[in-house]
């Protein structure tokens, strides 16, 4: 099979992700698995790699597709101005090139030069430039992307959890939660553990909005009201939804284990026992898109950046997941196709 051509986004330059970046493709075994090309700029690439000891790292620069050498790193030439790098410093230059770095890699996406995206993590701080007012990655995606709706899908080995709420203030949260967003949100899960997960018959647990799943409705009513009857008119459907569960009892009983994935109502709920459980090895996907895209579970993380101490575990997690799941999309779409294939594919798995 021909190497994917991953492209990376740069992220901040004054965040770890040019460090976990070029910390990833300095093992040249890598090469072995894609073809990477960093989104940025010849002159930043060799300034940051300097500031990493014992770290050998080895590029090529090109300005186009038509010469990919596939036993080297190449870095697609963003912009050729010098740029002030300041590690751990929040700066409008910062979040600018990121946003450039970003444009410019989706933009190659959108035109089939790339065969996927893995992020390096930006600030949503220093991103409202013009051309991009979005809250992040996922937004921006999903509007580049023209998707009717996206969903944030964190996983390892063990555990998968999607989020039916991102980025918003928790005192928003229960007003965004509809009958509506929890089926699409519902539907992307069931979707993308099919396509790009490889399971048949996905089983899913919805989390309870309220503490205790609402307590029978003495603890707020959208759980009985709202999530519960969502959940019964899936299943009258054939399909394994099952819920809301009491979060605090479904983590700490690692009730998840029975599961395929998880759907939490809000950002935290989801992300804070994910990231316990999973330790520094969790990915992004963003589920809905008609391309792939991962990230690490981590942000810019500031206050380590430029040390030379950031571990790129899961920034190489990340990589590993995009070519993996544009394997694992590509059997599932050609055995769509072969209705033969599928039927032989399930007996053989049954």
């Amino acid at each position: 099979m021909q190497k994917p051509i991953l492209g990376i986004s740069i992220g901040d330059l004054n965040g770890i992700g040019p460090e976990i970046i070029i910390k990833t493709f300095s093992d040249t075994r890598m090469l072995d698995f894609c073809q990477p090309v960093i989104f940025a700029s010849s002159k930043l690439i060799n300034t940051l790699r300097k500031g990493i000891p014992d770290t050998p790292f080895a590029f090529n620069t090109i300005k186009d597709f038509t010469k990919l050498d596939t036993k080297s790193v190449h870095v697609f030439s963003c912009w050729e101005e010098e740029v002030n790098h300041q590690p751990g410093q929040l700066t409008e230059l910062g979040g600018k090139y990121a946003v450039r770095s970003l444009m410019v890699a989706v933009q190659c996406l959108k035109d089939g030069q790339i065969d996927a995206l893995v992020t390096a993590p930006l600030d949503k701080r220093n991103t409202h430039v013009q051309d991009f007012n979005y809250t992040g990655h996922t937004p921006y995606l999903k509007a580049a992307f023209n998707a009717k709706d996206v969903l944030m899908l964190l996983y390892n080995d063990d555990l998968r959890v999607a989020l039916a709420t991102e980025h918003v203030p928790l005192a928003q949260v229960s007003g965004l939660i509809t009958r509506e967003l929890l089926l699409s949100k519902i539907g992307l899960l069931s979707t993308t553990l099919k396509r790009d997960f490889g399971i048949d018959k996905p089983k899913i647990a919805l989390l309870g909005l309220n503490p205790h799943a609402g307590d029978d409705g003495n603890i707020g009513r959208e759980d009985i009201d709202l999530i519960k009857p969502v959940a019964e008119q899936l299943q009258s459907t054939g399909q394994l939804v099952y819920g809301p569960y009491s979060a605090d009892a479904f983590f700490a009983r690692r009730t998840y284990t029975h599961f395929d994935g998880v759907l939490a109502m809000y950002h935290d709920q989801g992300l804070i026992p994910f990231k316990t459980i999973a330790g520094g090895n969790g990915i992004n996907f963003t589920a809905g898109l008609p391309v792939i895209r991962t990230s690490p579970d981590h942000g810019t993380a500031f206050d380590i950046a430029g040390k030379g101490i950031a571990d790129p575990d899961s920034f190489r997690q990340a990589v590993f997941a995009a070519i993996d799941l544009l394997a694992q999309r590509k059997q599932y779409d050609e055995n769509t196709a072969n209705p033969l294939q599928r039927s032989k594919l399930a007996k053989e798995r049954y």
